[in-house]
């Protein structure tokens, strides 16, 4: 089993290649031309990477050779081709073409990436969904989402409003899951055309009191979501880190139960499900929103659950437990399909960190890379190391 780790920075896309199975790991990259890629996502030799800026706008780019040739699909202007309009020379410069471009400035960024059933879905900054049917080539946007009665008071999280995770299901083309910070969840059952916003608490009577603007309030958890994995099996079971708690829901999505209960923080960016035991689940808490957004106590550690969130265990061997500052963002961890599973996340201080036994050791892969913003997994069975 060949495995590659797919890394989203802020000066390009960088794959980590296993040349043993998940042994002897290998840094290529910087790819894309350093753009700041904000997901990254592969399929067989197909490998996806969206992001974007004010200065770029905002594109994906397409490698279908496993990363040794790119190109991009620019969605959005961005400053460049105010530039490049206006001055010929710069335009030659940089090989620039008044291209017409399919959504204007209508959004400045690709924030995350999802290949369902065939089909290639991206969220936006601001958030919107878009769909394509030819692996990425033309692109339409999914306005029963951008419609909801509920737009006009989605309110941006500190990175803005971005839609940044899209899960679907292995069963059933039609359903997915997005999540919207700082909206919440919504699900659609009928290919995106119609949307239920699902945010709902179990049990509201015992969320207790809280200060915290993105806490749960009014019946529901906190709007703030940062990150949403669907368990493996038949269930719509999903579970969720928010920015407030981590919550696990066993209808898909149209209520939470608190599982927060036994971790040091209710802070946290990525949560992860084990690909084959629906109980078991990873998470990296931080010190609070305010407090720095590190490691509590400067020491780092995952946190991991084989009861779905009943208790939980600090697993910290081969992983820094001193003078510990770094975050981990909501898109930089993930995990392969291998038995044990292996475990995988990114620091913004550029380091990779890889455990081949579920989380119970680690090794660092990779440092000194741009600040990563995105970790995927993927793996290729006819490369078997």
């Amino acid at each position: 089993m060949q495995t590659t780790i797919l890394v989203g920075t802020t000066k390009g896309a960088f794959l980590i290649n296993g040349q043993n199975g998940r042994d002897d790991w290998k840094v290529s990259g910087p790819h894309c031309e350093g753009w700041s890629i904000n997901h990254v996502i592969g399929d067989g030799q197909n490998i996806w990477a969206g992001g974007g800026d004010d200065w770029h706008g905002a594109g994906i780019w397409h490698s279908g050779d496993g990363g040794q040739t790119w190109a991009v699909t620019k969605l959005t202007k961005g400053m460049v081709d105010d530039w490049a309009a206006n001055d010929a020379d710069f335009a030659q410069s940089i090989g620039w073409t008044d291209a017409p471009l399919p959504f204007g400035d209508t959004f400045a960024q690709i924030w995350s990436l999802g290949h369902v059933h065939g089909t290639l879905y991206a969220g936006t900054k601001p958030a919107a969904l878009l769909a394509s049917h030819d692996m990425g080539k033309t692109w339409e946007k999914l306005d029963g989402l951008t419609n909801h009665p509920s737009a006009d008071s989605w309110n941006p999280g500190a990175a803005g409003l971005v839609l940044h995770t899209i899960v679907g299901d292995p069963a059933n083309p039609d359903k997915l899951w997005i999540g919207i910070s700082a909206a919440g969840i919504f699900a659609t059952e009928d290919g995106g055309k119609t949307w239920e916003r699902r945010n709902r608490l179990s049990n509201a009577e015992n969320c207790g009191e809280h200060d915290h603007p993105a806490a749960p309030a009014n019946g529901e958890t906190g709007h703030c979501v940062h990150n949403m994995m669907r368990a493996p099996g038949d269930e719509d079971r999903l579970y969720q880190q928010n920015h407030h708690g981590v919550w696990r829901s066993a209808d898909g999505g149209r209520s939470w139960d608190d599982i927060t209960d036994g971790l040091p923080s209710t802070f946290g960016f990525p949560i992860r499900v084990h690909p084959h035991n629906p109980d078991t689940i990873w998470t990296i808490p931080l010190n609070g929103d305010s407090a720095g957004r590190y490691p509590p106590d400067a020491a780092a550690a995952v946190w991991r659950s084989g009861d779905a969130g009943q208790t939980w265990q600090a697993q910290r061997n081969g992983l820094p437990q001193n003078s510990c500052y770094f975050t981990v963002l909501r898109q930089a961890m993930a995990g392969d399909t291998q038995d044990p599973a292996g475990i995988y996340f990114g620091t913004n201080s550029g380091s990779v960190f890889a455990s081949a036994d579920e989380g119970t050791n680690w090794d660092e892969i990779a440092r000194h890379l741009p600040t990563i913003l995105a970790v995927e997994v993927l793996e290729n069975p006819s490369h078997s190391g």
